[in-house]
């Protein structure tokens, strides 16, 4: 069996297309289907049902995806820590984090926990949260950071993967002013209000349309722009496009400044949680003592904060 083949078959496992997970995969079509195939023999069993219009997985298939990425992740963190041997990777940790928490939370959180971590030695990927999702189960990055919501199940599994709270947001509805000070687009608008969206690749798009998602049905109509950005979004919301939901982080100086205002009452907003997940199997003895120590250090604050309250 070649390592490859794990790969090929945990991208069409996800995404149930040969023509998509070829394209993830950089190869053609016909050479991933073969690829898929000689798995398939070297396993002994079909693992995908095949007909003209759909693909799904078999119940072998099932019961192979999560061994799969178990031994995919294994195979990639093997593979580090024989470069970190041969000082060719020396201690190097990656975190993905999601765009937005990137350039808001980000740098001030690893400025207080970057002894854990190694100063120096940490390596930091942005992309969105569907993309970090996968960076984490391929075993590419050691943690993900990201904003969570407990009304929205995880797609990392939680045998497999384990978070803790390292910090919280609010997600609020929020518009530009409009000309005579009042807010241009709102919640209650008559004939309801222009909406900015996020993409289906968005962490924060999930927690809106689950949380949220009558308010913003009853108050929208087709959404006039889409992305996975909360800063295109903000940037859209500034120039008076429409109403976009965005993280306090992320808008709190644009509310101050007046350049945002909120679009909504007070208990539309949405408690959001900032966690940082990572594999839940063991990982290098540098990720278990910065992990030892963070969980430590975040569970002390949060307590502190419980009883100063």
């Amino acid at each position: 069996m070649e390592s490859m083949w794990l790969e090929d078959y945990l991208a069409l496992a996800e995404t149930l297309n040969f023509s998509r997970a070829a394209e993830r995969r950089n190869v053609t079509q016909p050479a991933f289907s073969r690829r898929v195939r000689a798995l398939e023999q070297w396993v002994g069993t079909d693992l995908f049902v095949r007909t003209t219009h759909s693909v799904s997985l078999t119940a072998a298939g099932l019961h192979f995806q999560t061994q799969a990425a178990m031994l995919s992740r294994a195979i990639q963190q093997m593979r580090r820590d024989t470069l970190a041997v041969a000082e060719r990777q020396a201690h190097t940790l990656t975190i993905a984090a999601t765009h937005v928490l990137s350039f808001t939370f980000f740098p001030t959180w690893i400025r207080r926990n970057d002894e854990l971590f190694g100063r120096g030695n940490l390596n930091l990927v942005s992309d969105s949260m569907e993309a970090c999702e996968q960076i984490l189960s391929r075993g590419d990055a050691q943690f993900l950071l990201c904003h969570h919501h407990a009304a929205v199940p995880s797609r990392l599994d939680p045998q497999q993967f384990k978070s803790t709270i390292v910090g919280s947001d609010t997600l609020v509805p929020v518009s530009a002013p409009g000309p005579e000070g009042r807010v241009l687009w709102s919640l209650d608008q008559p004939g309801g209000m222009d909406y900015l969206a996020y993409s289906e690749k968005s962490g924060l798009g999930r927690i809106i349309a689950t949380v949220q998602s009558d308010t913003v049905a009853r108050s929208s109509r087709t959404p006039v722009f889409k992305s996975h950005l909360a800063a295109t979004l903000l940037t859209m919301a500034r120039a008076g496009t429409g109403l976009a939901w965005l993280p306090m982080t992320l808008a709190e100086d644009d509310l101050r400044d007046g350049r945002l205002m909120m679009a909504g009452p007070p208990e539309v907003a949405i408690p959001v949680e900032i966690r940082l997940f990572r594999p839940a199997s063991r990982q290098s003895g540098v990720i278990e003592s910065a992990w030892a120590a963070l969980t430590s250090s975040e569970s002390k604050s949060l307590e502190a904060a419980m009883d100063h309250g």
